[in-house]
């Protein structure tokens, strides 16, 4: 296999969610336009992760390789006239979800972290359809429900929801700040 040549390594090793696209973030910030990042990680959520930020940032995810259990993520940066971050219009707080939870409202409420994520804490009636599984699972959606998009801190739940907005769902709602700060009821296997 071809050595595929990277200005900038970045150690993500050991890392999850969001710690990886944090630290490419940051390294990416340090690029010149042009210069390819080439990211280590474990996680093997970052796939996903990589991609949809990439796509959000304007930046060009190129691909990525795994080597023993090394997942290396690929990324040019783009110039700044062809990047800028978008963010999803449509947020609601936790403690708002909350109140349509109480209310019995009709909704439908995605957690778009990691299977193991969902697993441990997880708000009730959640549905779990890890980001990395949307594309093969949005057909499980209806186009005309309210839909609540959360995640562990906003950040992948923000790109999910600009994918089910692009593929014509029109009642979106990212989830800020998410699972890292929920104190509303909660299930899962520590609960």
């Amino acid at each position: 296999m071809n050595k595929i040549s990277a200005n900038v390594i970045l150690d993500a090793k050991g890392l999850a969610c969001p710690m990886p696209i944090v630290k490419t973030k940051k390294a990416m910030n340090n690029l010149e336009s042009g210069q390819v990042l080439e990211v280590q990680a474990t996680d093997k959520g970052s796939k996903a992760d990589m991609k949809a930020w990439a796509e959000s940032t304007g930046h060009q995810y190129l691909g990525t390789i795994e080597e023993d259990e090394v997942l290396k993520h690929y990324l040019r940066k783009t110039s700044n006239d062809e990047s800028t971050e978008k963010k999803h219009p449509n947020i609601i707080t936790n403690e708002d979800l909350e109140k349509k939870f109480q209310a019995n409202e009709n909704m439908v409420i995605i957690d778009v972290r990691e299977a193991a994520e969902y697993a441990f804490n997880h708000v009730p009636a959640a549905i779990s359809i890890p980001l990395g599984e949307l594309e093969e699972r949005v057909t499980e959606l209806n186009k005309e429900d309210e839909i609540f998009v959360i995640c562990r801190t906003g950040s992948r739940s923000d790109l999910t929801a600009q994918k089910l907005t692009e593929k014509g769902f029109m009642n979106v709602f990212n989830v800020v700040p998410g699972m890292s700060q929920w104190i509303g009821k909660a299930t899962g296997i520590n609960k």
